[in-house]
């Protein structure tokens, strides 16, 4: 604890991170006002209402940091610019120009990339936001809109989007970690006295030993989150021997740490993201002045609207997108090519494709267990909910998951900037 405390203290010594840290706040409370000023002619009751019988919004509301709950100007919260990033990525897979601009192009090529996602952004708001707020109005949540009016609702959680986009990007430049990650982390930790205060109130003295079961769970699921999160399978390298003159150079061993879970949180992210596509399909066919196309659209609102459904499309969305990203960010014929160009190789392995071959074995059985792992924990509140009767999305699963990871990279990142202050 002691330790904590010391480095806790030197973060605020430090002028450089101490910068660093008041600016990740000053983001937190800009994001914080926006999330709590809401667009006009909201019916609180009837919000309250929805979101409490709709367990998919209410976890698409940890996202948005409250923001849907209220429909405030960030009631998108980075759902679009996440979406549109994994659009980018999945068209680097159909288009080879975009896969040399984000891995072969360097730092200008990223630069480039991440510009395209940027845009992308715009139009993908102004959809959600349109779908949303015409699902919300037909729900009676918000009152009769004329076309200006719902136009002029559109273009402003269009730009609260962009907004919290340009926030979060300047929290990763001058701030510490990741902006995106942080927001979710501060949108759903914000949340959590309201849910757990909201559990008591509705809960009576008989479920106390199931809401302290629903608690052990949580402490276990953390803990089963940290030791999946820092779990890696070494792979012993041994570097060849290299004669020059009368010196022997090289002939040393380490190790490449390959992570049980390569992607960490981002296939809960995509995922969730994914899954509201069938909602904003629903809502526009609904929509049309077409019968088939109507009776479509109900059909397609009321299957992602159903529960088990709705379970079993996240896990198998979570699992696919693990083994998904693992493939962008972690390409096995690249290391081997880089291994060998080193003088380096695997023991018992050749090098070349059979290098190769042995690092996509290995990576395919650790990306399973990690991409099971990710699917339990994320449809772990319904099952909790379904068998308890416990409402745990504010103490279990995808909220946990995420708060849980994005602390061990924070301190992973200030202990890396401490060891540099010490240098």
């Amino acid at each position: 604890m002691n330790t904590v405390w010391n480095k806790l203290a030197l973060c605020f010594k430090d002028p450089d991170l101490r910068k660093k840290f008041l600016f990740v706040i000053a983001g937190f409370f800009l994001f914080r006002l926006g999330a709590n000023i809401p667009i006009p002619g909201v019916d609180a009751v009837r919000l309250s209402q929805f979101f409490n019988s709709n367990a998919f919004f209410g976890l698409l509301n940890l996202f948005s940091g409250g923001g849907l709950s209220q429909l405030s100007i960030f009631m998108l919260g980075v759902g679009p610019y996440i979406t549109g990033s994994i659009i980018m990525q999945l068209l680097t897979m159909i288009f080879p120009k975009l896969k040399e601009m984000y891995h072969e192009s360097g730092a200008a090529g990223r630069r480039v990339f991440a510009q395209y996602s940027r845009i992308l952004t715009v139009p993908l708001a102004a959809l959600q936001g349109f779908s949303l707020l015409t699902l919300l109005s037909r729900q009676g949540v918000l009152g009769t809109m004329t076309s200006f009016e719902l136009a002029v609702n559109v273009v402003v959680v269009t730009a609260g989007a962009v907004l919290l986009m340009w926030i979060a990007e300047l929290m990763t430049e001058y701030g510490i970690g990741s902006g995106m990650s942080l927001l979710i982390f501060a949108g759903i930790v914000a949340r959590i006295p309201t849910d757990i205060a909201q559990l008591l109130y509705v809960s009576d003295a008989s479920q106390i030993p199931m809401i302290f079961a629903v608690v052990v769970l949580a402490l276990v699921v953390i803990a089963a989150v940290v030791v999946i999160t820092e779990a890696e399978r070494p792979i012993a390298i041994t570097y060849a021997k290299r004669i020059r003159g009368s010196k022997v150079y090289g002939g040393g061993s380490t190790y490449l740490p390959l992570r049980l879970n390569q992607a960490g949180v981002i296939p809960i992210i995509f995922a969730l993201s994914i899954l509201l596509l069938p909602q904003l399909v629903g809502t526009f066919l609904t929509a049309t002045s077409v019968t088939w196309l109507q009776t479509a659209g109900e059909f397609i609102m009321n299957l992602s609207q159903n529960a088990f459904v709705y379970g079993i499309g996240y896990f198998v969305l979570v699992v696919l997108f693990t083994f998904f990203y693992t493939a962008v960010t972690f390409d096995p014929q690249s290391i081997s090519e880089n291994l060998q160009k080193s003088g380096a190789f695997i023991s018992g392995v050749r090098p070349g494709k059979p290098t190769a071959d042995y690092l996509g074995t290995v990576l395919t059985r650790l990306t399973l267990v990690g991409a099971l792992f990710l699917g339990v924990v994320a449809i772990l509140p319904l099952i909790v909910q379904t068998i308890s009767g416990v409402t745990a999305v504010a103490v279990g699963g995808t909220a946990l998951l995420i708060v849980v990871s994005v602390v061990i990279e924070l301190v992973k990142q200030v202990e890396a900037q401490l060891s540099m202050r010490e240098y």
